[in-house]
């Protein structure tokens, strides 16, 4: 029989929505996830922060740095002059022309951490972005920095690498143009994490074309192939509430993400593919 590859399953978007959250605590519940990655900007974080501080789970709880959804925690009049983030192309565009406005934006790389700190009155276990901002040029280093600033680095923390090998990508074969495309936005993400000292997960996969019409549990087993070292896989599992379809055009595959957690079905594929849930914070 062969051996065991540990698996890190990651649920993103946790204070998206109230039902997006109480989805994700009945993975947790459920013992389906190893770490959680929580949006600390939005009206729902300290509710839904301090019921998952409440509970006692085995999983990492991190911050999904977010400069794409809903308001900055503070007025932005460069980078939000409206009040509310701008499109993740218009992000994307500014970072790869080296035009961010860096000092409003490492302004709120503070804030959303200090929130986090205010609601779960600890350090967060890892940090990522959501729809992955936080591996763009100039964004990075601002988060590094922040994170030095809190004595965040080695063991104390762990990054997400959403920038998999070439190689690991074509063989999964799943929504390779998402793949693609992050890992091009974050070429020289990894080397610049190491090289100041911080922990990452080395193997990554997830990404999804949110297709309703998709076999979701089939997708999940392409995950799971040509895994890394310290394997990492993103999920969106939750329920659907009028705040999340206020907000984001994700709803229904949610629903399907976490009926597929929660089934049996789960299991078996973990099982076909020799795969054990674990922890990066334990590992790394």
């Amino acid at each position: 029989m062969a051996a065991q590859r540990s698996i890190a399953l990651c649920a993103d978007d946790y204070g998206l929505s109230m039902g997006v959250s109480l989805g994700i605590l009945e993975a947790l519940d459920a013992g389906r996830l190893t770490a959680v990655s929580a949006l600390t900007n939005v009206d729902r974080w300290p509710a839904m922060g301090r019921e998952l501080a409440r509970r006692r789970h085995d999983a990492d709880i991190g911050v999904h740095f977010n400069l794409t959804l809903g308001r900055p925690l503070a007025n932005m009049p460069k980078f939000a002059p409206g009040g509310v983030f701008p499109p993740l192309r218009e992000v994307i565009r500014a970072a790869m022309r080296g035009k961010l406005p860096m000092e409003e934006i490492r302004a709120e790389i503070d804030r959303q951490i200090d929130r986090f700190y205010a609601v779960m009155g600890r350090a967060p276990d890892h940090l990522d972005g959501h729809q992955h901002v936080h591996a763009l040029p100039g964004v990075r280093t601002a988060l590094f920095d922040a994170l030095e600033k809190r004595g965040l680095t080695g063991e104390k923390l762990w990054l997400r690498d959403a920038g998999d090998r070439m190689h690991r990508i074509v063989i999964r074969g799943s929504d390779m143009r998402k793949a693609l495309a992050v890992r091009a936005i974050g070429r020289g993400y990894r080397r610049e994490a190491v090289a100041r000292g911080f922990l990452l997960n080395e193997g990554f996969a997830g990404f999804s074309d949110f297709d309703p019409q998709s076999d979701y549990a089939a997708q999940f087993e392409t995950y799971l192939r040509a895994p890394g070292e310290r394997h990492l896989v993103m999920c969106h599992p939750g329920r659907v509430d009028e705040d999340l379809r206020a907000q984001d055009p994700v709803t229904v595959t949610r629903e399907q993400e976490l009926a597929f957690l929660l089934s049996p079905r789960f299991e078996d594929v973990m099982l076909n593919r020799s795969a054990a849930l674990g922890r990066l914070r334990r590992e790394v």
